[in-house]
This record gives structure tokens, C-alpha cells and sequence, in this order.
């Protein structure tokens, strides 16, 4: 019997239930979508339209197998064999004409085909068609069990948990031995691979920790002994250095802001005067209030990322009176390829200068205004664990609003 399918699913620090449509072959754009509520009952409800149009989609989408006619020659056309003589083509058969046009004889033009509709030329689509039966997932075993704990365990889901499978399925296909008898060599493979693609040690590092934490988790738990993916990022000067947009940069950004959607200005009012993470900016769905002072929660990534973000006063008169869904729409690679392209139409154009200066600006205008460094991690989420970033809740939202308005636009 196969396995219900749960379509719906809560973001961690959101309380709303979303869902998730996603599509084979990419005939469709993927949807990931807010109910706007928290109650699971009135989520089905509301996402039940959106499901049915999906299994609507996915069954029109199934291989069929038709026969159909497949002529040697061109039908209504007059065709020359290989031996010189003249043919004339109809839908299913050949005359054969000698030079005077009189004919010589007859034969099929053609034979039976077979034509595959509704869906991409795979081998799974080709043992569907011929069979009739879908083809069967590929069975998932103990190491798949270790990603799918360590997923499950940490609650990762949406990009990142994309993510992390897509660098698992890579390690698979990279590597053809189980977890328990790899070692670093193996581990090493998707270094080499991510380094042929021009990776910098820091991005290849980001990618492979999902693999090294979801092993570590195995080891805690007795399933594996060692680690193969355990540094084995060579330790590299590559690092590319950013610049934080100075205030002659933000100036022309100011000036020329109406070049973006309202969307986008939106987007780029909020980096600049918070200092958060494009991806964090995306995690915005619902905000909170502590006394009186409004604040979202963004900062998934990590534990010691999550944090509580007041929203600042130069940014509050572009915002919906109260968020109650996501705040912005799309993808964080779209929006980063926009607003670096503006960054550079407006003159900006030294690639040390990016999207991600904002956050960089914000942590020196921070550092300026005499921020103290505990605050300044509570505002931007620590880049590193720290013993202090795990007590409490941290400082009164108040506080931090006075501090966050020092950014400024």
C-alpha cells in the first residue's frame, strides 16, 4: 500500500501552516504557499482546491503509450529509391514507376509505431508506459535513514532541506559504498566536484555541513563509528571580501530606488536598515509585539541565527499595517540577481560591493553608534555558537528597537 502523502507542513518559527506542491520534470513551478492560519482542520480545508489541481496535474501528467503509423517515405511527395527508381509516396503505401510513370509494383510505406504522451522520456516513464504501472521510488535505506532523521531531528525544511538532500543524492551518486565503510577520501569527492565548479572553500564548506552534522547526530545515536565528511575542506585563502556600502553608495541607492518594484524597494528598505540575511528577509510570514513594539522572528538557519528583530522606524511606514502572510514572494537567488543588478545600473559596480554590503553596513553603522558587541550579535544572529547565544530570550525588544534605529536609511 503506498504511503498517504502529507501536503502540509509548519515552518519552523511560523505558526501558520503551508503547502507544498511540487511537480516531476519541471513541467510546473513548484508552490510552497501560506494558509495564513494555525489551525491544521481549516488548513486542509483551504488548501484543498490547490491539492486536487495538483493530482489533476500529476495524472494528466503520466505516460501513455500510443500506437501509431510511421511511413518510410513522405506521404504526397515523389521520392527517388536507392536504386534509382521513382517512388510515390500516400499515408500507407509505395508505388513503385518506371521511366515511362507506369507502375511497377507496390509496397507498405511504413509500419507500426509507438508515440509516448503525457509525460518526460525517462527509463521510469518508458517501464510505466510499457507496463502500466507506476514505477516503484527506489527504496531508501539505513544511510538515506540518516539524512531523514537528522532532517526530521532539526525540523530543516524548505531551501535548505533542498539543499541538504541535493548534496546527499549527490554524495550517492559520487560514491558507491555505504556510510559505515566510507572514509575521507570518499568524503572528498564532493569537495573536488564542488571545486570544479569554482565553489570557494566557505560555500563548499556551508554545503557539506548538512552531511557532517547528519552523521554526527548518527554517531551520537550508535548507527556509525566515524565520520567521512569530518574536515576534509582544505583550509584555503579564498575567501572573497565584501565591502559595506558607504554613504555615497547609499545616496545613489536613494536616488534611484523607484527603478525597483515596490516589492523589491521594500526588500532593500528592510536589508539596509536591519542588517538581516536575504533568506531571512524571505522567512517573514507573521510579526509579534512586545510591549507595543512590533518585531518579526527570522533566523532558521542556525541556532544561533534565530533571533527576534525589531522592525525599524524607517522601515514601518512601508509595511502592511500587520503582517499575516509572506512578506515577500519568489526566490531569494531571484531577488539577490535583481538587486545586485540595480546595485550595479546605478554606478555600483566594484564586485566586492553586493546585496550582502547592506548586512556589512550594518554591522559597522552598529559599531559606530557604540553598539556593545552582545547587542550587535542579538540584532544580526551570531556567525559563530557562543555559550552566551543559548540563555534566554534575550534582551527586552525595546532595547534592541533604540539600537536597531541606529542603522538607519
Amino acid at each position: 500500500m503506498s504511503r498517504k502523502r502529507d501536503y502540509l507542513f509548519q515552518r519552523s518559527g511560523s505558526q501558520n501552516w503551508y503547502v507544498r506542491l511540487q511537480y516531476p520534470g519541471g513541467q510546473y513551478q513548484p508552490i510552497e504557499k501560506s494558509l495564513r492560519t494555525p489551525d491544521r482542520r481549516q488548513a486542509e480545508i483551504i488548501a484543498s482546491p490547490l491539492i486536487a489541481e495538483h493530482k489533476a496535474r500529476l495524472l494528466a501528467a503520466r505516460p501513455t503509450l500510443t500506437t501509431t503509423w510511421v511511413p518510410q517515405y513522405e506521404p504526397g511527395r515523389e521520392h527517388v529509391g536507392p536504386e534509382g527508381q521513382r517512388i510515390i509516396a500516400t499515408d500507407r503505401e509505395l508505388l513503385y514507376l518506371d521511366a515511362e510513370g507506369r507502375i511497377t509494383g507496390k509496397a507498405v510505406n511504413g509500419a507500426p509505431g509507438f508515440q509516448l504522451t503525457g509525460g518526460p522520456l525517462t527509463l521510469r516513464s518508458l517501464v510505466e508506459a510499457f507496463t502500466g504501472e507506476r514505477a516503484k521510488a527506489p527504496v531508501k535505506d539505513a544511510d538515506d535513514a540518516v539524512l531523514e532523521t537528522y532532517l526530521q531531528h532539526q525540523n530543516v525544511t524548505g531551501h535548505f532541506e533542498r539543499e541538504a538532500r541535493s548534496v546527499w543524492h549527490l554524495y550517492r551518486s559520487l560514491v558507491g559504498k555505504p556510510l559505515k565503510d566510507a572514509d575521507r577520501d570518499d568524503g572528498r569527492k564532493l569537495v573536488a566536484h564542488f571545486e570544479g565548479r569554482g565553489f570557494k572553500s566557505a560555500t563548499i564548506r556551508k554545503k557539506l555541513m548538512w552531511l557532517n552534522a547528519a552523521v554526527n547526530l548518527a554517531i551520537r545515536e550508535g548507527r556509525l563509528k566515524f565520520n567521512p565528511f569530518s574536515s576534509i575542506v582544505p583550509k584555503a585563502d579564498d575567501k572573497e571580501i565584501r565591502l559595506p556600502l558607504d554613504e555615497a553608495d547609499m545616496r545613489e541607492a536613494k536616488r534611484n530606488l523607484d527603478r525597483l518594484s515596490e516589492s523589491d524597494r521594500l526588500l532593500f528598505r528592510l536589508l539596509a536598515t536591519t542588517g538581516m540575511r536575504l533568506g531571512e528577509a524571505f522567512q517573514i510570514d507573521t510579526e509579534a509585539k512586545e510591549r507595543g513594539c512590533r518585531f518579526v522572528i527570522v533566523g532558521t538557519k542556525t541556532d544561533q541565527s534565530r533571533r527576534r528583530v525589531p522592525l525599524p522606524g524607517a522601515v514601518l511606514p512601508f509595511l502592511p499595517d500587520v503582517i499575516k502572510g509572506p512578506l515577500f514572494q519568489g526566490s531569494t537567488s531571484a531577488a539577490s540577481k535583481r538587486l545586485n543588478k540595480f546595485l550595479n545600473e546605478i554606478g555600483i559596480t566594484d564586485p566586492r560591493k553586493v546585496v550582502h554590503s547592506l548586512r556589512h553596513r550594518a554591522q559597522d553603522r552598529l559599531r559606530a553608534a557604540g553598539c556593545p558587541e552582545d547587542v550587535r550579535w542579538a540584532l544580526l544572529g551570531h556567525e559563530k555558537t557562543t555559550v552566551a547565544a543559548g540563555y534566554g530570550q534575550g534582551f527586552p525588544v525595546t532595547m534592541l528597537r533604540k539600537w536597531i534605529d541606529k542603522i538607519g536609511f
